[in-house]
């Protein structure tokens, strides 16, 4: 095979269903029909004279040669995709540009609001839309330019280029004057304390479940919801308790107490992720400078 026999696009094709280990996905993610990505798989193979990917559970397999390929495929597209990029610059004010970034509720209320004042200051024409995912999926939605950042606790996302934030931990928020934040315990004591208070949880933040799990509490769990945001007026009309990030708790107004006992792995880091792939885009960087201001730690 000679590299003027290769179409770019081919080498788009078998990054893509490298990363997805789909053929169907990848035909979504370059916009492609399933029958087009099929033949560009035919053409490549053709030229490399190996299969490069078996049917297997759920999708396909690279072969072996296919492992050798994939790195420096996906060099080649980012050093060629970083090179346009650059060529392009970026104008905040006058950028009309949207990003997509993954963020939970949580996250929403936590970073939105002061990110949507400076961008009103610096580039009134730049939309942000946020795309929350299910955490297994993150890594190649930015690698494929689905979303350009993902936002959060994340330590599950690997192969992506990582700024922290801050540090949080995990606390006990519960409403104003509750007799059990009257009393003070600290160490064991205060963690055995904890199978006097009633719960309400929240379904999709895992890490809170986690250590209701941990500590054995699950049968005093009350209530579980969907949303997080949704807990300060639970938890300011009824004596029930959340788990949540000290940070967040801190936040809400209206009157509440907060307790940190010593949960197992309370501590955790608030991270910005994006792809290599985009790294040297001008927006891209851009942005990113903007978000390390207003809040890395």
């Amino acid at each position: 095979m000679h590299i003027k026999d290769v179409d770019l696009n081919l080498l788009r094709l078998f990054d893509a269903v490298y990363r997805t280990r789909n053929v169907s996905r990848a035909a979504e993610l370059l916009d492609l029909t399933q029958p087009a990505a099929s033949q560009g798989l035919t053409r490549l193979r053709t030229l490399v004279h190996d299969p490069l990917f078996m049917r297997g559970a759920g999708g396909v397999q690279p072969t072996p040669k296919a492992h050798r390929l994939a790195e420096p495929v996906r060099q080649a597209l980012a050093t060629l995709e970083q090179a346009l990029a650059d060529t392009a610059g970026f104008d905040p004010a006058q950028a009309t540009r949207s990003f997509h970034i993954h963020m939970s509720d949580i996250g929403e209320s936590r970073f939105l609001p002061q990110l949507m004042v400076t961008l009103r200051e610096q580039a009134p024409g730049v939309r942000i839309e946020t795309r929350p995912l299910p955490r297994e999926q993150i890594t190649e939605a930015l690698d494929a330019g689905r979303i350009d950042f993902a936002f959060g606790f994340l330590p599950m996302v690997k192969e992506t280029q990582r700024l922290q934030l801050l540090k949080d931990r995990y606390v006990v928020l519960l409403r104003a004057g509750h007799p059990f934040a009257r009393k003070r315990r600290a160490g064991k004591a205060l963690l055995e304390a904890l199978r006097e208070l009633e719960f309400v949880g929240v379904r999709s933040h895992a890490d809170t479940l986690r250590i209701v799990q941990q500590l054995r509490l699950e049968n005093r769990m009350r209530l579980v919801t969907e949303h997080f945001m949704v807990l300060p007026a639970i938890v300011a009309a009824t004596d029930l308790a959340a788990v949540m990030p000290r940070n967040i708790a801190r936040g809400f107004e209206g009157g509440y107490a907060i307790v940190e006992p010593e949960f197992p792995q309370r501590d955790f880091v608030v991270a910005l992720h994006w792809s290599r792939r985009f790294e040297a885009d001008p927006g891209n960087r851009w942005l990113r400078g903007v978000i390390e201001t207003l809040f890395k730690e």
